[in-house]
Formats: structure tokens, C-alpha cells, sequence
């Protein structure tokens, strides 16, 4: 990959700091590398915020590029798109930035809810010290129960992402990526989910089956196995 004038980006990390574990953040490590960029990778917790104050809120991810900052996993593929046009496409054209803009709301509405909801504990589990309390505050307040009454029914949580994976799983009868013949944006938009889980925890979210497979493993394995490298928990 090649650096551009400046690059960083701010990610979610655990007590391990090497454990970046944010579905957003790896939606925007994937368009990256789809675009033969490289990033300085800064860990980041729930309790930094002063760190990110530049970008006007208080979420990450978060990418610097020289001295504009933008957040937003979306907003931050749509800049690189506009930043970097001479590299591989992120969208392949305003047709492509619509679809994944659809598939982006559907596994952020969708997915990314119960499945927090199953994998809760082993997120909490590896917080540094100082964002437990942050997390269990806010978690708490968001689900109207204690943490642990949110991950009880996690199998029940599970077999609902499977249920709702059953749309990807009949176009992937048809091509092996969501976006065609290779993988772009609206790819990354739902493998972040599988990296979320898989850096953070042992829960699998596929059955071992799964016509989903194939596709989740031949993302692992693109650009040189860059997602399979990354430090994580799960398999």
C-alpha cells in the first residue's frame, strides 16, 4: 500500500491496544487498502474523546487526512473516493454509492443490533479499565437493563442474524461478492460485522454450512490476507 501526504485514522481498540474491534472502523480499514492506501492506525477509546474533538463529535471512526478530519465510516469511503480518484473506485459509479449506501442502513439497522446484543459480554470483557464504566452506563441506559440481562438471550440474538442474512445469501448464489465480480464498498459494509465479531469474541456468526462462507473467507483473504492478519479473539 502506498501512504498519502498524511493519513490517520482513529479506531476503537480494547485494553489490548492492537485489538481494533469497531465494525465502522473496519468498514473504513477495507476501503482503505481497496485503495492502496496506508493509515496510521491510533487505538482509541470510549473515554478519548478530547482526542477526536477536531471532528465535531464524539465517535470514531475518525480519519485525518493532512488537516481535514472526517467521521462516519460512509462519509469517510465517499471523501476517499473524492480524495483519491485515481485509484481503484470505492462505489464504481453513483449507482454503486446508492446500493451500498441501502446495504450500509441495512446491516447498520438490522444486524449490527442483535448481534451486539449476543457478543455484549465479550466486548465488555476486553474494555481498558477506564471505558467499562462508560460502557455499562450507556449500554444499560440504551437497553433499559442491566449488561448481563442484555447478552442472556445471545443465542436468540444469533438466530436472528442468521435469519436476516438470508437476502445476501441468495445474491451470493448468483456472484460470488455483493458488488459482482470483486469486492468493493457495499462488501465491507457487511464484512465489518464479521470482523467485529471475529476480533472481539468466539461467537461464530455463520453456521459451518453457511452459503455465506465462501464470500466471508474470501474477504479474509483479500489484499493479502490483510483483514486475516489483524489480531483478534474469535475464528
Amino acid at each position: 500500500m502506498t501512504a498519502a501526504a498524511s493519513l490517520r485514522l482513529f479506531e476503537l481498540a480494547g485494553a489490548d491496544p492492537d485489538l481494533r474491534f469497531s465494525p465502522h472502523c473496519w468498514k473504513v480499514r477495507m476501503a482503505l487498502v481497496h485503495k492502496g492506501l496506508s493509515a496510521e492506525g491510533v487505538p482509541w477509546r470510549f473515554t478519548e474523546k478530547a482526542a477526536i474533538a477536531v471532528s465535531g463529535q464524539g465517535l470514531v471512526p475518525v480519519l485525518l487526512d493532512g488537516e481535514t478530519a472526517v467521521s462516519d465510516s460512509f462519509r469517510i469511503a465517499e471523501h476517499l473516493e473524492s480524495a483519491y480518484p485515481d485509484r481503484p473506485s470505492l462505489f464504481g459509479g453513483e449507482m454503486g454509492r446508492a446500493n451500498a449506501r441501502f446495504i450500509n442502513a441495512y446491516v447498520d439497522t438490522l444486524l449490527i443490533p442483535p448481534l451486539a446484543r449476543a457478543i455484549l459480554m465479550d466486548i465488555y470483557g476486553r474494555l481498558a479499565p477506564q471505558d467499562r464504566a462508560y460502557f455499562r452506563e450507556s449500554r444499560e441506559k440504551r437497553f433499559s437493563m442491566p449488561l448481563e440481562a442484555v447478552g442472556a438471550d445471545a443465542a436468540d440474538r444469533l438466530a436472528e442474524v442468521r435469519r436476516l442474512l438470508q437476502p445476501l445469501r441468495l445474491m451470493l448464489k448468483s456472484q460470488p461478492f455483493l458488488c459482482g465480480s470483486a469486492p468493493a464498498y457495499a462488501d465491507y459494509c457487511l464484512f465489518g460485522l464479521f470482523m467485529w465479531a471475529r476480533v472481539v469474541s468466539d461467537v461464530e456468526v455463520l453456521a459451518p454450512d453457511d452459503a455465506i462462507l465462501p464470500w466471508r473467507e474470501a474477504l479474509l483473504d483479500a489484499f493479502g490476507g490483510y483483514a486475516r492478519q489483524a489480531p483478534h479473539t474469535g475464528g
